[in-house]
């Protein structure tokens, strides 16, 4: 059978964990684009029972030679044309960046409209949960490269070296990097109690803000991240594609917690990618053109 015949969609590759119980990393990401009508290539880049803040969890993660080999065969792979995009977020090792940008690199000369979604999943007003070099080797290798930047507000000042203390800190921040589409969540929020997500794409800046919700199921990062590619490779706007995106995971997140529960639900409330029903409020920001 032939590609086209097997779907009229691009191919993403998804490159990040995978969690045997849960519904962050990969799980989310593979699951919400599949749920969409997108084929997936999933390629774990560290295997653990569930997330760590449900505890301690061992972790594998693919020694770096065989990481390595794993991605030139993909690189090398007769399909490598199918693919339409590429979607990274967490690593195991600092070691796993050079061969996911080498791959990146090979999918787009097989495809040279070829979207990379970097999800950088390094922290949180915690501080960073990964070993600096990580963190540094994400920045230096895919984040500064990308054509889709998808990091919180603490990843997004930690990349970039700002304070992200206010929106237009952001959206200044945000015009000097190489991506076309800064996607920061957990933004500030101009609604009292709410929290927001910014983008910052093509000289405009839009906010899209909701009621924040206490202590949710973690994954909500990787699912924006998957759902705002999936929306622009459906041909919608930047816009719209936020504000779709943004809908869905605040639906799921509600649902969750509603439920008590401890993890998305993302089976039972599949209908939150296709048609999401809450509503979310845009706010148009002022911004400034990117340097010449």
């Amino acid at each position: 059978m032939s590609v086209a015949q097997r779907s009229s969609r691009p191919a993403v590759v998804a490159i990040s964990s995978h969690v045997a119980r849960g519904s962050v990393g990969n799980r989310a990401i593979v699951f919400a684009l599949e749920s969409l009508g997108f084929p997936v290539w999933s390629v774990p880049t560290v295997t653990l029972p569930w997330h760590p803040g449900h505890g301690p969890a061992p972790r594998i993660v693919p020694d770096n030679a065989t990481f390595a080999d794993f991605m030139a065969a993909l690189a090398a792979a007769p399909h490598l044309g199918e693919v339409g995009a590429v979607v990274t977020g967490y690593l195991g090792a600092a070691e796993q960046a050079l061969p996911v940008a080498d791959f990146i690199a090979a999918a787009r000369r097989a495809n040279p409209d070829l979207l990379h979604v970097c999800d950088p999943v390094i922290g949180d007003r915690g501080g960073l949960y990964v070993p600096e070099a990580v963190a540094s080797e994400i920045r230096d290798r895919l984040f500064s490269t990308a054509d889709i930047v998808t990091p919180n507000r603490y990843e997004f000042a930690w990349l970039t070296g700002t304070q992200a203390g206010d929106n237009s800190q952001i959206i200044y921040a945000a015009a000097e990097l190489a991506a076309r589409h800064v996607l920061v969540t957990s933004a500030h929020s101009m609604l009292a109690g709410g929290t927001g997500n910014l983008l910052v794409s093509d000289g405009k800046a839009v906010l899209a803000e909701h009621r924040n919700i206490d202590n949710p199921p973690n994954g909500p990062g990787d699912l924006t991240a998957a759902l705002f590619l999936a929306r622009l490779l459906e041909g919608g706007d930047p816009e719209k594609a936020l504000q779709l995106a943004t809908a869905s995971v605040y639906e799921l997140v509600a649902r969750a917690c509603k439920r008590g529960a401890d993890e998305l639900m993302l089976e039972t409330d599949r209908d939150s990618f296709a048609r999401p029903m809450a509503m979310v409020q845009l706010r148009r920001l002022a911004t400034r053109p990117r340097r010449a």
